[in-house]
């Protein structure tokens, strides 16, 4: 069995019955040969992607890359689950499957320390991390699984509960500083 990254690989080298559709989008966009997970963090951090009329949305089980007419879908990793979460103090947005290229939090270049504790009480993300061009933070956590969010910069401190289950978003705003 081909793992993920080594999928995506063959998918974007043309082997596996990938569409030669498919292949051209990756390749116009500097993308052919990189694993979705590269994909996902190339195009949540910068405006690049906007510019250059790249659309992505981000679910549980696939990244779907759309520009203009051609699309091309990329499988998540087995094992791993994208959740982009964009705290606020003022403004936000609704918000479900993260846009890579549409979705904008409202700090930008904020540094945030961010833990993730599963409901057995395991630490899984204990990082600052800094938001992107987007206002977001992305996180790569487990999937299938529940546990608590906690957020906290000079603005203020968040914690929210959040599940990395087929049904639950890749986008989180409800995270407001206080």
């Amino acid at each position: 069995m081909l793992s993920v990254s080594a999928a995506v690989l063959l998918l974007a080298s043309g082997c596996a019955g990938a569409s030669a559709e498919s292949e051209a989008l990756l390749r116009e966009h500097g993308l052919e040969g990189a694993s979705t997970e590269e994909v996902v963090e190339r195009l949540d951090r910068t405006h690049e992607d906007r510019a250059a009329g790249l659309a992505g949305s981000v679910t549980y089980d696939e990244v779907v890359l759309t520009d203009g007419g051609s699309e091309a879908v990329l499988p998540m990793p087995e094992d791993r689950f994208y959740l982009a979460v964009a705290p606020w103090t003022t403004t936000t947005h609704e918000c479900f499957h993260h846009s890579l290229s549409g979705c904008q939090g409202e700090l930008v270049g904020e540094k945030f320390d961010v833990l993730v504790t599963d409901d057995a009480g395991e630490v899984l993300l204990d990082r600052t991390l800094t938001s992107y061009e987007n206002g977001f933070v992305g996180l790569w956590l487990p999937k299938d699984i529940t546990g608590t969010l906690e957020i906290t910069s000079d603005a203020g401190t968040a914690t929210q509960q959040v599940s990395t289950s087929a049904g639950d978003p890749t986008c989180l705003t409800t995270m407001r500083l206080a």
